[in-house]
């Protein structure tokens, strides 16, 4: 691996300066946040508790959720805690490894997140166009090894992002205008041709993010193709409920990813701050509030919550 250029006195750290031109207002954006942080951490350890103590919630669906409460754990304690430490003690330092450590599980968290919805897409067409062999095509066996494909999907697709960073130069300026190390926000301080790294970032999501909601578009045209089919109206109701939960969780997901990315990287005019909360909200709202809405969406999981809750 190439050495990291950097100016003569070779600095090992760069400088998360935070949200530019709010840094007053920091500990005020802190309250929000950490909030925020604390409900995403109870409601998903929740979720994993319960399908991990309820025999009968050993199901497809419920691994299915496992997966995509993991995946909300680790998305928001990528950054959050850095952040929380800009916010209240102004620790601004991160060492050029742990920037790029950081850059990476960022990423692959939220390239895994996208994968899950895409499983889960699969697993509602199962349900509803082909109910009868649901427990032969989606056993918990294959769910895992879809997950793996998919976690597999996110570390060799992500792994060169910080690799090709490494080889380029920073000269005078170390100091990153954000929150956390995210890609397109480090390449804007180097002093070298990002060309690459800018084509590869886009690469990565026209794969993996396109190809998903390319891939779930279609499944929820077959979806809607097979239930119209159905005669009674009230079965109409009935299969397309038992897909609001997903189609919530992934059109709050998608649109704070596409708000961020496009206005990360072609809104010129937009307020720097407001590049800045886009992305913290993509990584932290989600994570929030997809155990809030399966848990009020899936009785199964609502009635056990509500049995370990009323235990406290």
């Amino acid at each position: 691996m190439a050495a990291f250029n950097l100016t003569t006195s070779e600095p090992s750290t760069f400088i998360l300066n935070g949200i530019p031109g709010m840094e007053d207002a920091h500990i005020w954006i802190s309250i929000p946040f950490s909030m925020c942080y604390i409900i995403c951490l109870l409601g998903n350890f929740m979720v994993l508790f319960v399908v991990s103590k309820e025999q009968t919630l050993h199901k497809p669906m419920f691994l299915l959720l496992c997966m995509l409460a993991l995946t909300d754990i680790g998305m928001s304690s990528c950054i959050m805690p850095k952040a929380l430490c800009i916010f209240w003690f102004r620790f601004k330092g991160i060492t050029v490894e742990g920037c790029l450590t950081q850059m990476f599980f960022v990423h692959a968290f939220a390239a895994m997140h996208s994968a899950v919805l895409v499983i889960m897409a699969f697993d509602r067409y199962v349900a509803i166009c082909d109910p009868l062999r649901y427990a032969t095509i989606l056993s918990n066996a294959r769910i895992t090894k879809l997950g793996l494909v998919g976690l597999i999907r996110a570390v060799l697709f992500n792994l060169p992002v910080p690799v090709l960073l490494r080889r380029l130069p920073f000269c005078t300026n170390h100091v990153i205008l954000h929150t956390y190390c995210e890609h397109i926000a480090v390449v804007k301080i180097s002093c070298g041709d990002t060309r690459v790294n800018r084509t590869y970032g886009l690469v990565i999501i026209l794969v993996t993010i396109g190809l998903d909601l390319t891939v779930i578009g279609l499944t929820y045209v077959l979806i809607i193709r097979a239930v119209l089919r159905i005669n009674s109206k009230k079965a109409h109701w009935k299969a397309l409920n038992t897909c609001t939960a997903h189609i919530c969780v992934m059109m709050m997901t998608y649109t704070l990813f596409l708000f961020s990315i496009l206005t990360h990287r072609f809104g010129q005019g937009i307020a720097a701050h407001v590049h800045i909360l886009l992305a913290n909200l993509y990584l932290l709202v989600p994570p929030m509030l997809n155990p809030i809405i399966y848990g009020v969406k899936t009785k199964a999981l609502r009635d056990k919550v509500r049995k370990y809750t009323c235990r406290i």
